[in-house]
């Protein structure tokens, strides 16, 4: 189950939800199912990011806004399909979340695995001097990456930022 689904689910069983720091806080009106807070733990950094984006970011209209001027440019100025320009929009709005929702950890420790430097496997500085560094071994930065673009995409997709499928 994806972050977006996760949140949906805790909604429906009338939790609410904020981000506190790198936290997460539950409030609940009603008791709340423990199959709810174990989608939660396991959906937690997506949750958190998700948040953000709902309070921090653009409002969902102007991501729409992005998704299909970046759409129409690749279809109608680039001859691309308009399945194609939506993926390649879809692509443009991943990056532009995750430049907009940068993460920063202490190089002290890998952000993915936990563990510290090693002579052998230094940990290495991801992201801009001015946004910070997320720190990670070469062997983690992928599974990382994939984690962020999970997260970026199931944001988009609360904000109905999706490919359509082919209607052919």
């Amino acid at each position: 189950m994806s972050a977006a689904e996760a949140l949906e689910v805790a909604r429906s069983a009338r939790l609410e939800l904020r981000v506190d720091g790198q936290g997460l806080v539950l409030k609940a009106s009603v008791p709340h199912s423990p199959t709810v807070l174990d989608l939660l733990v396991r959906n937690k950094a997506g949750v958190v990011a998700i948040l953000r984006t709902e309070v921090e970011d653009w409002p969902a209209d102007e991501w729409r806004v992005l998704f299909d001027e970046r759409a129409a440019i690749a279809e109608f100025d680039g001859g691309l399909s308009r399945q194609a320009a939506e993926a390649l929009a879809r692509a443009c709005c991943v990056a532009e979340w995750l430049n907009r929702h940068s993460v920063r950890a202490s190089p002290e420790k890998c952000l993915l695995c936990g563990q510290a430097d090693y002579y052998h496997e230094p940990l290495l500085p991801c992201g801009t001097e001015a946004e910070g560094h997320a720190w990670l071994h070469h062997r983690c930065w992928e599974d990382w990456h994939a984690r962020r673009k999970t997260e970026a995409t199931d944001a988009l997709a609360t904000m109905g930022i999706t490919i359509r499928s082919s209607t052919t």
